[in-house]
């Protein structure tokens, strides 16, 4: 039986709260029951949809994830090179105690594919047993990227919830485009009590704030 596991991001776009990176080993052989799982990319699933796939693969396969918090988004020079350090984490953790070989799909963010492999395979420990292959959209061709996506966006989720049981706020889904998440960081981006979840670097998150200034000094 070949091994294969696949990686993807989800949050790599949100203002609040962090980016999560997943990664599901699999047999070639377990494609059929992600199959009869209705697994696909995770943006085309309800959150129960997801919800049921994840206790699923919970249940029969090895899986890891790793977070980007919002802190680290601001400090990296490069989000990109901040994602391939979390993916190398992943195959790391998925294959330390692996003897066979396994294929790595891995749904590449860069537009420079060559490049991002590279970077990657220099991070990764056990290269005897490791072959990478990065595409785009790889979460729409690859069933076990797909199964990824599913991972990573739960984990983020369940991130969120968290923090706004324990802010005691709505802060939105954290996407720029979210009105109530526009609203949030128009009043809070200078609060320290929120300085954890904003990504304070980001351009999007700087004008709305800087929106916010403008507008009070025309009043």
């Amino acid at each position: 039986m070949a091994k294969v596991i696949g990686i993807d991001d989800a949050g790599r776009g949100p203002v609040i709260g962090p980016m999560a990176l997943a990664g599901v080993l699999i047999d070639d052989e377990d494609l059929d029951t992600l199959k009869e799982w209705g697994v696909r990319d995770s943006k085309t699933l309800t959150r129960r949809k997801r919800l049921i796939i994840q206790e699923g693969i919970k249940q029969d396969f090895d899986y890891h994830v790793e977070l980007a918090y919002p802190h680290e988004i601001d400090t990296t020079y490069n989000l990109n090179t901040l994602e391939a350090i979390k993916t190398a984490m992943v195959v790391n953790a998925l294959t330390a105690d692996l003897q066979e070989p396994v294929k790595v799909i891995i749904d590449c963010p860069s537009v420079n594919i060559r490049a991002w492999t590279k970077e990657i395979l220099g991070m990764i420990k056990r290269q005897d047993i490791v072959s990478v292959v990065c595409e785009h959209k790889a979460d729409r061709n690859h069933m076990v990227v797909a199964a990824a996506s599913i991972m990573a966006k739960e984990a983020r989720e369940a991130e969120l919830d968290e923090l706004r049981k324990q802010l005691g706020v709505d802060f939105g889904s954290g996407y720029p485009a979210d009105p109530v998440t526009k609203e949030f960081i128009r009043e809070h981006f200078d609060n320290p009590a929120y300085s954890d979840i904003i990504r304070s670097s980001w351009a999007t998150v700087k004008a709305l704030f800087k929106g916010k200034k403008q507008k009070k000094l025309a009043l």
